[in-house]
C-alpha cells in the first residue's frame, strides 16, 4: 500500500510537470541523480549520507555536516534533497562532495540509489521518514539515524491505524529528538533507542552570528541627521498579512526605521509594499549611498542577507504566522532582541519556548501588535529584558551537534 502510494505520487508529479515548475524541477533533477552518482561517487571513499527534505532541514543538518568535514576528513559527504526549494538553492554548497535529488521511495529506485551511493552511514533530518529507504538500509547493515526530530501525538505513527508507519521508526539505529515530550511519546510505543539532544539549528544560528557580515549600506541607512539613534525593526520573511499590520504602525512612529525583507521578492509583492508605504523608502537594488540616510524604510529585494541584517535591529518581526506557519525566529533571537510573530506558531517548539522565557511574543491582530510595540518602544527596561531573554535562550540551547556526534562514533565506522 505504501509503495503503491509512492508510485502514484511519482506518476502525478510526472503528469503535472509540463505545467508546474516545482514538479518539473523535481522530475528532471531525479532523472539526473543516477548519472551524478556514477560520475562523482569515489568508489574508494567512505560516504556519510545526509538527507534533507528542503532548505530548512538542510540548515539544521549543516552544523553536523561541517563538523564532520572538519574533524573527519577520511569521510566524504553525500547530500540529497527531496524538494527543489532546497536543491536549487544549495546545489553548489561546498560542504558536501556530492549533491543530488533523492529519487522517489519505490523499491527499484531505492536499490539503484543505494547500489550507486553505497553510504557508510545515513543521517535523515527532522521529518524525513521514507519506509523503503529505511528498510533497505537496515537490510544492508548501514547505520541510519534521524537528528533534530520532533514527534507529536497527532502524527500518523501514533494513530490506531499507524502500526505500518510506526514500523519505519524501528529501522533507525537511534533517534535524536528535540524534547522530552518526543522521547516519552516514542517510549510509550516501545521505541526506546532515543536521546534528547535538542535542536541543531541553535548551533547553526550561533555559527551564522559569528560569521555575520558588516553591511555598510545598512549602517549608512541607520544614520540620523537629527543625531538621535532610531529604533530599528527588522521584518524578516514577511507576507502581505504581516505587512498590513506593521506598516501602519511604522507610519505613526517617526522614531522608528524599518527594514523589510519579504519572503517573496517578485515584482508584484514589492510594488504592493511600496504602495502601502507613506514614509520615504527605497529598494536595496535601487539605493544610493548618498541618500540612504534620508530614507525611513529599506526594502531588501535580494536573498542571502537577512541573517546578517538582524544584527542591526532592536526588534524583530518574523513573518508567516498568519499563513502556513512562522519562519525562522532563531536567526533574529540569537542577536538578543525580542521577536514578534503571528498566531500560527504552535508547531514550532522554539517559538513556544521563546514565549515561555519572555523573548518571543505572538500577536493576533493589529491591536495586539500595537499594544506590544507600544510597551517595547516606551519602556527601555522591557525592551532590554525581553531581548536578553531571547539571546540567552539561544546561547543556553546550543550543543546538540556535539552530543549527537559523540553517540554516533563516526571514527569507528
Amino acid at each position: 500500500m505504501y509503495s503503491l502510494a509512492i508510485h502514484l505520487y511519482a506518476f502525478v508529479v510526472a503528469l503535472i510537470s509540463p505545467f508546474h515548475k516545482k514538479a518539473r524541477l523535481m522530475r528532471f533533477g531525479q532523472w539526473k541523480t543516477n548519472s551524478i552518482l556514477r560520475e562523482k561517487i569515489d568508489r574508494n571513499a567512505k560516504y556519510i549520507w545526509f538527507h534533507a527534505s528542503s532548505l530548512g532541514e538542510f540548515e539544521q543538518g549543516r552544523p553536523m555536516i561541517e563538523k564532520i568535514k572538519a574533524e573527519h576528513p577520511e569521510y566524504k559527504v553525500l547530500l540529497t534533497f527531496f524538494s527543489p526549494s532546497g536543491y536549487e538553492v544549495r546545489k553548489n554548497y561546498k560542504g558536501a562532495d556530492v549533491i543530488c535529488y533523492l529519487p522517489f521511495d519505490t523499491p527499484f529506485r531505492v536499490k539503484k540509489f543505494l547500489n550507486l551511493a553505497n553510504p557508510a552511514i545515513a543521517v535523515f533530518i527532522k521529518y524525513e521518514f521514507w519506509g523503503n529507504y529505511l528498510r533497505e538500509l537496515r537490510k544492508r547493515g548501514i547505520p541510519v539515524y534521524i537528528i533534530s526530530a520532533i514527534f507529536r501525538p497527532d502524527q500518523l505513527f501514533f494513530q490506531w491505524f499507524g502500526k505500518p508507519y510506526r514500523k519505519m521508526l524501528s529501522y533507525f539505529d537511534h533517534l535524536f529528538v528535540q524534547d522530552e515530550r518526543s522521547m516519552k511519546l516514542l517510549n510509550e510505543f516501545g521505541i526506546t533507542n532515543v536521546t534528547v539532544t535538542g535542536d541543531t539549528r541553535f548551533d547553526r544560528v550561533l555559527d551564522v552570528r559569528k560569521q555575520a557580515r558588516e553591511l555598510p549600506f545598512i549602517e549608512r541607512f541607520l544614520e540620523s541627521k537629527e543625531g538621535r539613534k532610531p529604533i530599528v525593526m527588522v521584518a524578516g520573511s514577511s507576507w502581505p498579512q504581516d505587512e498590513a499590520i506593521f506598516i501602519p504602525y511604522f507610519h505613526e512612529h517617526p522614531e522608528m526605521k524599518l527594514i523589510i525583507a519579504p519572503h517573496e521578492i517578485h515584482r508584484e509583492h514589492l510594488l504592493a509594499i511600496e504602495a502601502m508605504l507613506k514614509r520615504p523608502s527605497v529598494r536595496l537594488s535601487e539605493a544610493h549611498e548618498d541618500d540612504l540616510a534620508d530614507k525611513d524604510c529599506l526594502i531588501i529585494d535580494s536573498f542571502g542577507l537577512l541573517s546578517s541584517i538582524y544584527r542591526y535591529g532592536q526588534i524583530a518581526y518574523i513573518g508567516g504566522g498568519f499563513g502556513a506557519g512562522i519562519h525562522n525566529t532563531l536567526e533574529a533571537a540569537v542577536y538578543g532582541m525580542p521577536v514578534l510573530f503571528g498566531p500560527r506558531y504552535h508547531k514550532f517548539k522554539e517559538a513556544k519556548d521563546l514565549i515561555a522565557v519572555g523573548g518571543g511574543f505572538s500577536i493576533t491582530d493589529d491591536t495586539s501588535f500595537r499594544t506590544k510595540m507600544d510597551e517595547l518602544l516606551t519602556d527601555p527596561t522591557a525592551l532590554e529584558t525581553s531581548g536578553q531573554a531571547a539571546g540567552d535562550f539561544v546561547k543556553n540551547s546550543v550543543g546538540a551537534t556535539d552530543q549527537i556526534l559523540r553517540q554516533i562514533h563516526i571514527h569507528s565506522l
